[in-house]
């Protein structure tokens, strides 16, 4: 069974990557990475994202975490100063699976980072959360993101693009999946597409 609440706080590390839980005097470097053009053009985050949204962010990354409904770690080497993010969230317990995402800020870039951080988390949520589904949502011309997400070993699924509104307007995420050793059902994978194809749980 996937556990219904997620830890806090966690930990995990591997490979000089540590990721934990975000803390209040990370706001000048959480600022100083998602204040940052290419965050802006492939996520909703706020452009200019200025000392208030980073309030905000670091407000509502508390309160998913305390609530349980979702895991949102700063990427760290040693348990240090943040260098980006990774997150898992929308646990569907009856599929058993999620959505996980990341970034890295621009000055962190082409180590390994991302990878690794996406490896981390998607092993957790295969091994201790049981999860057999781990989605990824990427806009088609995001191919450094499209990397990491086929070096972690995702796949492109045939799902219909998904509407996302940023601060550059609208655009298209594919969808990427990849199967952990939980397998779930084959009849509710399918209904689960037709779901979101369609727009309705089936």
């Amino acid at each position: 069974m996937v556990a219904r609440r997620l830890p806090f706080p966690l930990t995990l590390a591997g490979d000089g990557i540590v990721l934990r839980d975000w803390r209040a005097e990370d706001l000048d470097d959480l600022i100083d990475l998602l204040d940052e053009p290419d965050i802006a053009r492939w996520t909703p985050m706020p452009s200019p994202f200025d000392r208030e949204a980073g309030v905000a962010y670091l407000k509502r990354a508390h309160q998913g975490r305390m609530s349980g409904q979702r895991l949102q770690l700063a990427i760290t080497e040693g348990g240090g100063r943040p260098l980006g993010e990774v997150l898992l969230f929308g646990i569907d317990a009856g599929l058993r699976e999620a959505e996980l995402g990341y970034l890295v800020g621009a000055r962190h870039r082409r180590r390994g980072l991302a990878a690794g951080s996406l490896s981390l988390l998607s092993a957790y949520a295969g091994t201790t959360l049981k999860l057999s589904r781990l989605l990824l949502r990427i806009d088609p011309a995001n191919t450094a993101s499209i990397a990491v997400a086929r070096r972690c070993g995702y796949t492109l699924t045939g799902e219909a693009p998904i509407l996302q509104v940023g601060p550059h307007g609208p655009s298209s995420l594919d969808t990427w999946e990849q199967l952990t050793g939980h397998p779930g059902s084959r009849l509710d994978r399918l209904k689960n597409v037709a779901a979101r194809r369609y727009g309705r749980r089936t």
